[in-house]
């Protein structure tokens, strides 16, 4: 039977060790930015957009009656996609509940959260969302943290971590403990009524 190969971090090169600690929870936030938030984001202004010229064009045809029922076909499967990618958004009210799983999925993960601080909405950059960031202070290992990413990941809501920060990890037993500071920031969908009064006032100025 092949023995448990155990590494001890304290004999690792202190540049290795930086290496790792910053490293290793760089590539998983890239790998979630790149692989699936931004995707997702692209996707839904994509649609957003695709939905606004497939509106237009019904208006046209229905005074033309020719092409109505094949635009209003592809009408309805964009808005079905619409919604399913907006499923993977929280509603307003529905975003305490989302912020206290990500949480618990840190308790899980093995960590001790130190300080989780929402801070108020604001809007995203595309328009359509509304963020909601987090302060985040947690404690615990190296494996510990990678759990709790793994965990994030799996989520069928979007959740994004930035400015992550590990200050020198002190020994305690096997593991080495670290001190962990961090944002996340999950998204919520702008409500329909807000919407519609945001397109109002555009078309008034």
């Amino acid at each position: 039977m092949a023995k448990a190969i155990r590494i001890d971090l304290y004999r690792v090169p202190k540049k290795a060790r930086v290496a790792i600690a910053v490293g290793m929870p760089l590539i998983i936030v890239l790998l979630f930015f790149f692989f699936y938030y931004r995707p997702k984001s692209t996707e839904i202004k994509r649609l957003q957009s695709s939905i606004q010229r497939q509106e237009q064009e019904i208006a046209n045809a229905e005074r033309k009656l020719a092409k109505l029922p094949e635009l209003k076909a592809k009408y309805n499967v964009l808005v079905m996609e619409l919604d399913d990618l907006k499923r993977q958004l929280p509603e307003e009210k529905e975003v305490s509940g989302l912020l206290k799983q990500v949480s618990d999925l840190g308790i899980e993960s093995g960590l001790v959260i130190n300080l989780w601080k929402p801070a108020n909405k604001r809007m995203h950059q595309s328009g359509i969302l509304y963020e909601i960031p987090v302060k985040v202070e947690m404690s615990g290992s190296y494996h510990n943290l990678g759990r709790f990413f793994s965990k994030l990941t799996s989520l069928n809501r979007i959740v994004n971590i930035r400015n992550i920060k590990l200050d020198r990890p002190r020994p305690a037993g096997k593991e080495a403990i670290l001190q962990i500071a961090l944002d996340t920031v999950t998204f919520s969908a702008i409500p329909e009524k807000e919407l519609q009064k945001m397109k109002k006032i555009k078309k008034k100025r």
